[in-house]
């Protein structure tokens, strides 16, 4: 530990790192969650089937890492800096060559070949993947959400280089529930061009002939932070509504849809004021990313109202912030609730902003990110995972195993642990 200490004062003098937040953070105070690295044990013969699907080794420290332990945490952020241990992140050129073999592939990079309960073979998901780059996350984030019996559409950045289009096509083409939406968009943030790559998704996993009783919505940086089977269950008590944050705007955030934006390179506001929206109801914000159900999503296109919305919404600035919240609330729409003040507010999706991080006791919504900040997003740490995994939403954004490799490996170890653990003691 007093080499550890040594070296640790020499890594906080780096620019970005305070001694302060540093140990303020590791030494943050909750319930630790439960031991998922125990042995697992079940019925005779219940477990040995699964053995092919382990993801950790014997040596591995994610557990220490998984609940807080200092010295295991201090260890791995030292070494995710350090320029010989630099990780060196799988390629597109990689990804062609494993492909090329299918069967090895998915044998070798350990992928659930069934369904891992009765609960979720008989509630199927749907799945739209909007990504643009990072091969290796877009295959890990795959691998961490997929189950045989899903169906899983990936949009690719029309502006991707080609060899990204490449490697993602020769990933998919080792499933036969994964495809390539055959429309794409060139994405522009916070254009109509976001929304319309899900929506291109959105059609054609209505016609895919897997029954599929949920969709949700991922970016390529996403991990989720529940098993399959553990988001069933949560789906399943939803009782036919969606999981959409919702909420009345603040006052800054109107502008988005009473101005017309020009849309170029990036999105620039105009002095020319908009219609009123050509709906009902009134308007709601919240997140882009969504869990809602098949009755929605066919309504989306069936809807002569919703439609005009869409329309109207193509000129708005960051139409994903407001659509679904909207709909969310508008009467008629499956699986819509109405807006009840003073309800706990829903999120499905943790992120660390930079402006709402800092010292909790202080009254910081969450402690300092471990790992990088990106476009004020956290992209997260081994030091975030503690409080990750404590979180009730159903997924985390953002992971980048160039930044932490060591984060994205324990989260996906974590879940799937719990996943086997859960397939062996399931009654």
């Amino acid at each position: 530990m007093r080499k550890l200490t040594r070296c640790l004062a020499g890594w906080l003098i780096l620019p970005g790192f305070s001694m302060a937040i540093l140990f303020g953070y590791f030494f943050w105070k909750h319930d630790l969650p439960v031991n998922y690295w125990k042995a697992v044990k079940g019925k005779a013969g219940d477990c040995a089937r699964y053995e092919s699907f382990h993801l950790s080794s014997e040596n591995s420290s994610c557990w220490e890492i998984i609940r807080g332990d200092y010295e295991a945490i201090a260890k791995s952020l030292l070494k995710s800096i350090e320029i010989a241990n630099k990780y060196k992140a799988f390629t597109e050129i990689d990804y062609l060559m494993k492909a090329r073999d299918c069967d090895k592939f998915v044998k070798n990079r350990k992928y659930i070949t069934i369904p891992l309960s009765a609960e979720e073979r008989d509630f199927p998901l749907a799945y739209s993947m909007v990504i643009h780059g990072n091969i290796e996350m877009f295959e890990r984030l795959l691998r961490s959400i997929y189950a045989p019996q899903n169906v899983y559409c990936v949009h690719v950045d029309r502006k991707s280089p080609k060899p990204f289009h490449s490697a993602v096509e020769a990933i998919a083409s080792c499933f036969n529930n994964v495809f390539i939406a055959g429309k794409s968009e060139s994405v522009i943030y916070a254009s109509w061009s976001r929304v319309q790559a899900d929506l291109n998704c959105m059609e054609e996993l209505l016609q895919s002939p897997v029954p599929w009783r949920y969709l949700i919505n991922v970016c390529g940086q996403d991990l989720p932070t529940r098993t399959n089977r553990e988001i069933v269950k949560s789906l399943m008590a939803q009782n036919d509504t969606n999981v959409i944050e919702s909420d009345i705007p603040p006052t800054y955030k109107k502008k988005r849809w009473k101005f017309h934006y020009d849309v170029h390179e990036n999105m620039a506001l105009t002095n020319k004021q908009k219609e009123p929206p050509p709906i009902r109801s009134s308007m709601f914000v919240g997140s882009a990313y969504v869990l809602v159900t098949r009755e929605f999503v066919h309504h989306l296109f069936a809807t002569v109202e919703i439609q005009a919305f869409f329309k109207w919404s193509q000129d708005t600035y960051s139409p994903d912030e407001h659509i679904w919240a909207t709909l969310q609330r508008m009467p008629g729409v499956p699986g819509s609730i109405p807006h009840v003040p003073g309800h706990l507010r829903i999120i499905a999706r943790v992120v660390k902003w930079s402006f709402e991080a800092g010292d909790v006791a202080k009254g910081a919504l969450y402690p300092p990110c471990t790992g990088k900040y990106h476009h004020l997003i956290c992209t997260y740490g081994t030091g975030d995972l503690h409080w990750i995994v404590q979180r009730e939403p159903w997924f985390a954004n953002k992971f980048d195993p160039e930044v932490d490799n060591m984060a994205v490996q324990c989260m996906e170890e974590y879940l799937r642990h719990r996943a086997i653990r859960g397939a062996c003691h399931r009654g």
